[in-house]
């Protein structure tokens, strides 16, 4: 018996309905050539202990119906997304760079899941670690994409130290965006000039993408880019350290849950959050990442 747990999108727009009624039927057909044990879950209404247990995860919807959830999701178990609403087919639809399945595929990537025949892509995740003043120390959830740290009243600056490696030095910019490679085209390509994205890309080894993460340092002063550009714009392997400055700032993973820290709480970055386990059939997200950048 494969144990199975579909997560939909349920907002109450009929393209999303309708998308959850085809799923269903093709799930309930298939069940006649496999032994399925299916559950469905309304995003809003899942909880972490819908996941434990599972030989595989289906997730229907866009982007962020998976970036929701995927914090749930640990690092052994097969995830797959499937595009409820292909832009494709309608150009108000979802991208979904994550979901390579959409409802016309779905039977025939379904039964690759199962079969262990899909392409299996172990994606980093970065995480945040937060020590606090009092001795207490958080972990965030996981990032599949990017990670905030900031003052959490945007009209104030965040001011910290920042120290990677040998490196250290001391700023006030819009807050600190932290992002995987695969996530770069969520948050950090768009807070960027084209120039220097093309150039930040540039440096990057396409054997280091598994174990480096961008770093980006928001509406950072121009004196203090060119003082300490690692910390501007950064390409790294290594872990990042910041002591906060701001009365009360907040991490950010994934633009979902808040964590908040004080003045004096000490925050690491870096990429060693448990992976996640996401399949695909017909090219890895690396290939997909890049035939992206090139066109």
């Amino acid at each position: 018996m494969t144990n199975v747990l579909v997560v939909y999108k349920k907002n109450f727009e009929s393209i999303h309905d309708e998308s959850l009624e085809q799923l269903k039927s093709i799930l309930e057909e298939m069940k006649s050539n496999h032994q399925l044990r299916i559950e469905l879950r309304a995003r809003e209404r899942v909880r972490r202990a819908d996941f434990i247990g599972r030989d595989l995860v289906i997730v229907l919807g866009g982007d962020g119906t998976l970036t929701s959830i995927s914090h749930n999701i640990d690092e052994n178990t097969p995830v797959m997304g499937v595009n409820s609403h292909p832009v494709s087919e309608d150009t108000n639809g979802s991208v979904g760079f994550y979901m390579d399945s959409t409802l016309e595929t779905f039977a025939e990537d379904f039964s690759a899941a199962l079969s262990g025949t899909a392409i299996e892509n172990n994606l980093p995740r970065l995480r945040a670690i937060i020590d606090s003043t009092s001795g207490n120390r958080y972990t965030t959830d996981p990032a599949m994409n990017e990670l905030l740290i900031a003052n959490t009243h945007q009209y104030a600056p965040s001011k910290y130290h920042v120290r990677r490696g040998e490196n250290d030095t001391t700023q006030q910019s819009s807050g600190l965006i932290f992002s995987t490679w695969l996530g770069q085209g969520a948050w950090f390509s768009h807070s960027l000039d084209m120039q220097t994205l093309e150039n930040i890309r540039a440096s990057v080894n396409e054997g280091d993408i598994d174990s480096n993460y961008f770093v980006l340092a928001r509406d950072l002063g121009h004196h203090q880019r060119k003082e300490a550009p690692w910390s501007w714009v950064d390409w790294t392997n290594l872990p990042t350290q910041i002591l906060s400055d701001m009365h009360r700032g907040y991490v950010v993973p994934d633009g979902w849950d808040e964590v908040h820290f004080n003045r004096g709480a000490s925050i690491t970055v870096d990429l060693n959050a448990p992976k996640l386990r996401l399949l695909t059939f017909r090219q890895s997200m690396k290939e997909r990442l890049w035939d992206s950048i090139r066109k």
